[in-house]
């Protein structure tokens, strides 16, 4: 095994014995998680440039969409809060940009611009919240404020807010847009056989050695594997839930999906599966979803342009789309209660 340290990160080469030739895995911590990036096909030495120019990217990445640690979107949602038009980094434009647009689309159910809300109820830290929850009423005031991304004008790389209130935290979206990056980033590089997971969380091009690539979706009401996908070609898969990131207080679990019409943790929804062939979207669609629940779903879905979702909700009842149901095959014994929707 190969042990590489690029730029604080941790990028470790594993060639798997029992692949078939030319299959290697590689792994860098980052964004808080393991990311895996599979390849076949393309030389060594190709496939660690490649991977090391990920790596480079995933550091840059970090620093700059960091919405608690001293870095431009820090810098960004200070100034926004004090009113004033802020110059932003060329390569925050895009993710400004896309996010905008998925915000409009999900009727504001994804929008990044939720950042006080989420500090808020201190999911802006590194370890776990502690605690009581807020004031009822500095939630009531937040709400009231209604920051959204729409309250924003981008002029060339000038931005600026009509709303104070505005602070932005792309971390609902932002493993999404990161893998997007690296497999352009493998593209260029000649590699058409990948799969890259962040967390969980992942897309994939190509095949397995000609074969699909097999997904498990986990279980979010207890362990192991709820159901498998396979994917090929260019695909990504997606998973928002309430089982990762909460708060707890006095037996009582605030899960870290807040809706923004409400300013409180979305209830009733354990788990939201989402295929699209963008990792952006698809993460940020998991996220909308979650918070849209079983009465909107299918609505939110199709003004997305997703069309495979799989919900979960509090009681274990599975609800998604008939192409969906075509792509899932369940682990064990299937679940008791299947809710097919019309198409998307």
């Amino acid at each position: 095994m190969k042990r590489l340290i690029l730029t604080g990160f941790c990028l470790l080469f594993l060639t798997a014995c029992n692949e078939p030739p030319q299959s290697s895995q590689y792994q860098i911590y980052v964004f808080g998680t393991l990311v895996d990036i599979t390849l076949y096909g393309g030389s060594e030495e190709r496939q660690q440039k490649a991977v090391s120019r990920i790596s480079e990217d995933f550091q840059r990445m970090h620093h700059e969409w960091h919405a608690w640690k001293p870095g431009p979107l820090v810098q960004i949602n200070r100034a926004l809060a004090q009113g004033q038009s802020v110059r932003v980094l060329p390569s925050l434009i895009p993710i400004i940009k896309q996010s905008s647009v998925l915000s409009q689309q999900s009727e504001g159910l994804f929008d990044p611009a939720i950042g006080g809300l989420l500090s808020l109820w201190g999911f802006q830290s590194d370890g776990r919240p502690n605690g009581p929850p807020p004031d009822a009423e500095a939630i009531a005031r937040w709400v009231q404020a209604e920051p959204h991304m729409a309250d924003l004008t981008l002029d060339g790389d000038m931005l600026s807010s009509t709303n104070p209130a505005v602070q932005l935290d792309f971390g609902a979206f932002a493993k999404g847009y990161a893998v997007d990056l690296a497999i352009a980033r493998l593209r260029e590089a000649g590699i058409d056989n990948a799969i890259i997971n962040a967390g969980g969380d992942l897309r994939s091009i190509g095949s397995k050695n000609g074969k699909p690539w097999r997904v498990g979706v986990r279980h979010p009401q207890g362990e192991g594997v709820l159901a498998t996908i396979e994917v090929s070609g260019d695909e990504s898969v997606f998973t928002s839930g309430n089982y990762e990131r909460y708060r707890e207080h006095e037996g009582v679990r605030y899960n870290h999906i807040l809706d923004p019409r409400t300013g409180m943790p979305v209830n009733g929804v354990t788990s939201v599966t989402v295929l699209h062939d963008n990792g952006a979207v698809a993460d940020a669609a998991a996220t909308a979803l979650v918070v849209a629940g079983p009465e909107a779903w299918h609505r939110i879905a199709r003004q997305m342009g997703i069309k495979f979702v799989m919900l979960v909700d509090d009681a274990g009842v599975v609800y998604m789309n008939p192409a969906m149901q075509h792509r899932v095959e369940f682990q064990a014994e299937p679940p008791g209660d299947i809710r097919l929707s019309d198409p998307l």
